[in-house]
């Protein structure tokens, strides 16, 4: 069987492409008899480092990287998306994967297909995540005709499929769930390299912290996460923490609340105990989220919460929303909270930092719930519904946790 793959978003630095990666680098694995043809711009062609012997890279040329043009502010031309469509008839797949709707294009008609929604969080909080009515038009109509082509929906979590069947209106029966996973780099790390991935992000020696890590999108509600702070060191304790916001703030191509978090931080008087690392890898993450009293992410919802569950493989404790599946997948490794409410974050923060015994516990509980969760399970979950896209049946030996 010969899959396509879109693998335009290869490339995304947020979670998009995270997911593809390790999803489709685990598919590729553990399925030598398929053939994979991916479908890539330039850019993408160049960081796609799958070398195995049953991976075909198909290079199509587009004026503008899928990966910038689908942001969101902007749309695609339908030249480059006619390229891709015109592409992947000429190849004739079997049938087609779409890891992300972020860089979906047209299929051709009656190409058996299944396509990854991650959750509605554009459509529930449309003000929050496309900032104009053109960007919130074209992202509806991708959306629609992505569910109108596909034969399965692939989702992150029992969560995002119940949202994806009230917001969505998505038939359960077509919905298959893979779960998402922590890499490898993401493990406990020594003091040595705590502190050294502390001290190259600004934080002085002995001094604690917590972690933020994404995009600074408005439904992050990353300024309430620095109120919240605020509100800790306006406490008066002679060692308040510090306050690590890991994530790009010149190349998103997603929609930026970074005026709302800088005015939260001048208002809140914590400029030197606030700072903004940019981009940091997983080495260094690993050892950053390793010392930290713990990770909040308090969003207005999440469909997964990867960051969540990759600081949890480090033993790191988490505060986050209730609307997402993580007080499920990291039960007695954190704090869930209502989205964004700055009294609640507030709280958990003093909670953790007051009470080592209860944090060192919710740290090893949330250990234990990460190392639950595995890519190659995922990947497993995945082509079982690929198989069931193509109309075909799956190997027997995906049945192990393959069944969505």
């Amino acid at each position: 069987m010969r899959v396509g793959v879109d693998g335009a978003c290869w490339t995304n630095a947020r979670g998009y492409g995270r997911y593809a990666r390790e999803l489709l680098r685990a598919m590729v694995g553990q399925t030598p008899e398929l053939e994979y043809d991916f479908f890539v711009d330039e850019q993408a062609a160049e960081a796609l480092d799958l070398d195995a012997g049953n991976v075909r890279r198909v290079v199509v040329r587009q004026d503008v990287s899928p990966s910038v043009a689908a942001s969101a502010d902007g749309s695609r031309s339908v030249r480059d998306m006619a390229r891709f469509s015109a592409a992947v008839s000429r190849r004739r797949p079997d049938v087609f994967f779409s890891p992300s709707v972020y860089t979906y294009f047209p299929l051709p008609v009656g190409l058996p297909a299944l396509v990854a929604i991650h959750d509605a969080i554009a459509e529930r909080f449309p003000e929050m995540t496309l900032p104009t009515w053109r960007a919130r038009l074209f992202w509806r109509l991708k959306v629609r005709l992505a569910l109108w082509q596909a034969d399965g929906v692939l989702t992150v979590s029992e969560f995002a499929a119940d949202e994806l069947v009230e917001v969505l209106k998505v038939p359960r029966h077509r919905i298959h769930v893979s779960l998402e996973a922590p890499a490898s780099a993401y493990r406990p790390r020594s003091d040595a390299e705590v502190q050294a991935a502390a001290a190259r992000c600004g934080i002085p020696p002995e001094a604690r912290w917590f972690t933020y890590v994404g995009g600074f999108n408005p439904h992050k509600y990353v300024d309430r996460i620095v109120r919240a702070h605020g509100r800790i060191v306006r406490e008066g304790s002679h060692d308040p923490p510090h306050l690590a916001l890991v994530g790009t703030t010149t190349s998103d191509v997603f929609h930026s609340g970074l005026e709302a978090i800088r005015t939260a931080i001048r208002e809140e008087g914590t400029e030197r105990l606030v700072h903004w690392t940019g981009f940091l890898d997983d080495e260094e993450l690993a050892g950053l989220h390793s010392g930290a009293v713990a990770l909040a992410l308090p969003s207005a919802a999440e469909g997964f919460g990867l960051p969540a569950v990759e600081a949890a493989a480090c033993g790191a404790p988490v505060i986050a929303t209730k609307a997402s599946p993580l007080p499920e997948l990291l039960r007695g490794g954190g704090i869930f909270i209502e989205p964004g409410d700055i009294a609640d974050i507030a709280r958990a923060m003093r909670r953790l930092l007051e009470d080592a015994g209860e944090r060192r516990a919710m740290g090893r509980t949330a250990l234990e719930r990460s190392a639950l969760l595995d890519w190659d399970m995922s990947a497993r979950r995945t082509l079982t519904a690929l198989y069931a896209a193509a109309g075909r049946p799956a190997p027997a030996r995906l049945s192990e946790d393959g069944s969505a």
